[in-house]
C-alpha cells in the first residue's frame, strides 16, 4: 500500500484556500452530469463532512432565461462547502447565471471548460475553450466581476495531443482572476480513454501560483497517493471512481488527515447504500428518481458472486419496493454465506471538521 512522504504530510495538513474560502479537506467531489444531485451529494457528505461538493454542470443560458431555477441548482443548507458548476460560451450569460448561482447558495463558482461531450462543445462550451482561450479569458473576466465568491476552471490538458496546451491556457484563467484551477489529465479527444497523464497536471502546477487540483483516475487512496507525489498538486478530485461508491471522497480524506486507511464497506454495507439511495432519489424525483436509480444502482453492484443477475433485475424496476426486494434478496443471501456489514454509518471524525464560511462583500447587488 502506498503511503505519503513527510513533505507531502506536512504540506496537505495545512487548510486550502480559494480565494476567501478556506476548506480543511484537500479532496473534492466532481460535477458530474446526471449523479451529483442532492441525493447522492447526501452520500459523500456522510463520509466526507469538509469536501467541496459540486452540483451537476448547469447550463447558463438555460438559468437566465426561466423564473423558477432549475432542481439541479438546489442547495441544502446543511451542504456546504459546495459550488455549482457552470458551462456556456457565453460571458454575459455566465455572469448572470452565476449571480443567481451564488444567491442560491453557492460558495464557489466553477466554470466548465472540459466537458467533451459533442453537444456541449459544437455549441462552444466546455472543451470546446481550450480552443479560444481568448473568450475563455473573457468568461472568467466578467463572471469574477459579476459575483462576491472566488471562481475556479475545471478543463482538460488540450484538445487533442497535437494541440496540448494546458500550461498557457491555465495561465490565462489565472490572469483572468479565478482562484483555482481543476485540470483533468486527459485531452478531449481522450474522453475517458487512456490513461490520466498526471505528468500535465505537474507542469501547471509549476507554472501557477493559485490552487490546482488533479483529476484524473483518482480510483482509490493508492491513485490519489500517486497522483499528489506526482503531481505536487494542492489537492484531488475524484469523479467515476466515486459511481456506485459514495465512500471515495471520504476515505481519501481521513487518510490524508490520519495517515490510516478507514474501514473498507464490505458488499452488504454498499447493497445498504443502494437501498437507501434508491429510497431517496425516488423520495426527491419520483418515479423519474427510480429510473435514475437503475443506472445507480447497477454501479453499486459488482465484485460478488450473482452480481451480474441482480444488475439484470435493477435495470429493471418499476418502484422502490421492487428495488428493495431484489437488494434485500441479495443481502439475505450473503449473511448467509458468512459475509456482516461494518456496521459504521460515517466516517470516523477527524480535527478541524467544522465548515465556517467566511463573510464576503459582493462587487454589486445580486
Amino acid at each position: 500500500m502506498e503511503t505519503l512522504s513527510l513533505a507531502l504530510q506536512t504540506r496537505l495538513a495545512q487548510p486550502l484556500s480559494i480565494g476567501s474560502v478556506t476548506l480543511h479537506s484537500r479532496v473534492l467531489q466532481s460535477p458530474l452530469s446526471g449523479v451529483t444531485d442532492k441525493i447522492f451529494r447526501r452520500l459523500v457528505r456522510r463520509y466526507a463532512p469538509t469536501a467541496m461538493l459540486y452540483t451537476e454542470m448547469v447550463h447558463a443560458s438555460g438559468v437566465c432565461y426561466v423564473d423558477t431555477l432549475p432542481q439541479i441548482m438546489e442547495i441544502d443548507p446543511d451542504e456546504h462547502p459546495i459550488s455549482i458548476q457552470l458551462f456556456d460560451c457565453r460571458p454575459d450569460f455566465l455572469a448572470t447565471a452565476a449571480q443567481r448561482a451564488v444567491a442560491e447558495g453557492a460558495d464557489t463558482i466553477d466554470l466548465n471548460m472540459g466537458c467533451p461531450v459533442n453537444k456541449i462543445t459544437r455549441k462552444g462550451g466546455g472543451s470546446s475553450l481550450l480552443k479560444d482561450p481568448a473568450m475563455a479569458t473573457a468568461i472568467v473576466e466578467a463572471v469574477v466581476k459579476a459575483v462576491p465568491v472566488p471562481v475556479s476552471v475545471k478543463t482538460r490538458i488540450g484538445w487533442d495531443d497535437d494541440h496540448i496546451n494546458a500550461v498557457e491556457f491555465a495561465r490565462r484563467m489565472e490572469g483572468a482572476g479565478a482562484k483555482m484551477l481543476t485540470l483533468h489529465g486527459r485531452t478531449r479527444a481522450q474522453g475517458y480513454t487512456g490513461a490520466a497523464r498526471w505528468g500535465w497536471i505537474a507542469r501547471v502546477k509549476a507554472a501557477l501560483s493559485i490552487p490546482v487540483i488533479a483529476n484524473g483516475d483518482i480510483v482509490s487512496v493508492d491513485a490519489a497517493i500517486q497522483c499528489l507525489e506526482q503531481t505536487g498538486a494542492d489537492g484531488v478530485m475524484c469523479s467515476r471512481g466515486t459511481l456506485g461508491y459514495p465512500f471515495l471522497v471520504g476515505e481519501i480524506d481521513y487518510f490524508l488527515k490520519t495517515g490510516q486507511r478507514a474501514p473498507t464497506p464490505t458488499v452488504i454495507d454498499r447493497l445498504l447504500c443502494a437501498q437507501e439511495h434508491l429510497r431517496q432519489i425516488a423520495e426527491y424525483k419520483g418515479y423519474r428518481g427510480i429510473c435514475q436509480a437503475r443506472k445507480h444502482m447497477t454501479w453499486y453492484v459488482k465484485g460478488f458472486s450473482g452480481a451480474a443477475e441482480l444488475r439484470d433485475a435493477l435495470c429493471q424496476i418499476e418502484s422502490v419496493a421492487e428495488g428493495e426486494a431484489h437488494l434485500q434478496g441479495a443481502i439475505a443471501q450473503l449473511t448467509a454465506q458468512g459475509e456482516t456489514p461494518r456496521v459504521w454509518r460515517e466516517m470516523p471524525r477527524t480535527d478541524a471538521q467544522s465548515w465556517n464560511p467566511p463573510p464576503v462583500q459582493p462587487n454589486q447587488p445580486l
